[in-house]
């Protein structure tokens, strides 16, 4: 083997211009594999470690899967008579026995879960009126299954908890309505009951849209504004591994019978589109490695061709065609070990120079930090894939120098 791996290195140092060409090729192609795949891969992570952690991973709402069929229905399946327009009877809405399903969901190991009771209001201040989406929460409660706490910019959940009329708002609110932390605010319902409410924390998570509209009070005031006593449309869960979600949502759906959704049921959509960009983006990067495989093609088809008269003695002095196969073999996996040694570190450089790119997206009111994956998967990709990429253009023409016959090349000679 070190005499087949000293034939592979004096053919290719022969031509050391194209071997140089092709060299870089395969470095550019895994430097720039392993620079994009860590920024895609990056993002997708930011992506779904903020959708991960700002929603529940579980939510069980106050409305079944299926719509309960009619007793009629039940009674007669295959009647001929058919009762149109049934209207069911109205009710108060809001998940039947929440304490009992709380009970039972404390049972279940690496888990957290919490009641909600989320309602519209109107907030009134100055004279300036806004709709809002009321979240009544157990407070002690809000820091282990959200990550409100962490966006806090001016005072704290422990407020909450100290102060049961109090209520947290995002900034964006707190902006239109002109408020500061500490101020008095009238908040209407939709069943006409007023109550005042304490600001005791602001917080901004970067979403308008969200800071505008959502707020947080403790669970029992808002059942008493909304008129629902004992009662909650929403138990949001957290999990340990938030990846289960989806097992874990059927589970609980099978055993309380209420509708249970995961945030993968809930992101689906986006999810799939995350699948086809991660597609998109492994084809184009794959593309410069296929390129600089064919430079190594070109670099030992000719190499084959100017050493046929060399492959022959070889071959008369007892070299099997499978030995003529490897030299060749052995000269794609240099270019290919060499190009990985090369462009590993360049590919390092250039995720270290990404890092420090900050940019500021129209709308956004911080800079950003472009995300960038280290992670140990993407350097074996990039790897392999260089390899088996200067592996299969060394295949060819190994295989073609592996079938010259001795006889003819020397006869022509």
């Amino acid at each position: 083997m070190r005499l087949l791996v000293a034939i592979a290195l004096k053919h290719l140092l022969a031509r050391k211009r194209q071997s140089i060409v092709s060299l870089m090729g395969i470095v550019l192609g895994v430097a720039f594999f392993l620079a994009i795949s860590s920024l895609m891969q990056g993002s997708e992570k930011d992506f779904i470690r903020r959708l991960v952690d700002n929603s529940p991973h579980i939510t069980i709402v106050d409305e079944y899967r299926n719509p309960r069929e009619q007793p009629v229905r039940q009674a007669y399946p295959q009647g001929a008579v058919e009762i149109r327009s049934v209207k069911p009877l109205t009710e108060t809405r809001g998940i039947r026995g929440y304490a009992q399903i709380m009970a039972s969901l404390k049972t279940m190991p690496d888990l957290l879960a919490s009641p909600v009771l989320a309602g519209q209001a109107l907030v009134s201040f100055a004279g300036k009126d806004l709709g809002i989406t009321l979240n009544g929460m157990i407070p002690g409660d809000i820091r282990n299954v959200s990550t409100i706490e962490n966006y806090m910019i001016a005072g704290s959940i422990d407020d909450l908890i100290a102060n049961p009329d109090g209520i947290v708002v995002g900034a964006e609110l707190a902006r239109r309505m002109s408020l500061v932390r500490g101020d008095n605010i009238s908040v209407s319902s939709t069943t006409g009951q007023i109550r005042t409410f304490k600001v005791v924390g602001i917080f901004r998570t970067g979403r308008a849209s969200y800071d505008e509209g959502q707020t947080f009070v403790a669970l029992k005031r808002v059942q008493a504004l909304l008129n629902r006593p004992n009662r909650a449309n929403n138990i949001i869960i957290k999990l340990t591994d938030p990846y289960q979600a989806r097992q874990v949502a059927a589970a609980i759906e099978a055993q309380v019978g209420y509708k249970s959704v995961s945030w993968q049921e809930a992101s689906e959509d986006l999810m799939s589109t995350l699948t086809i960009r991660n597609i998109i983006m492994y084809t184009v990067v794959s593309a410069v490695l296929v390129v600089a495989a064919f430079g190594i093609y070109n670099v030992i088809s000719t190499v084959v061709l100017e050493k046929q008269r060399d492959i022959a003695i070889l071959k008369s002095m007892g070299f099997h065609a499978r030995d003529i196969q490897r030299i060749f073999l052995l000269q794609g996996i240099i270019l290919g070990i060499m190009g990985n040694l090369a462009g590993l570190p360049l590919g390092c450089g250039l995720m270290a120079s990404l890092m420090q790119v900050h940019l500021k997206p129209p709308g956004a009111t911080e800079m950003i930090q472009m995300p960038v994956d280290w992670g140990w998967p993407q350097f074996v990709v990039a790897a392999a894939f260089a390899i088996s990429a200067a592996v299969l253009a060394a295949f060819l023409p190994a295989r073609k120098a592996a079938r010259v016959q001795p006889v003819d090349i020397l006869r022509g000679s």
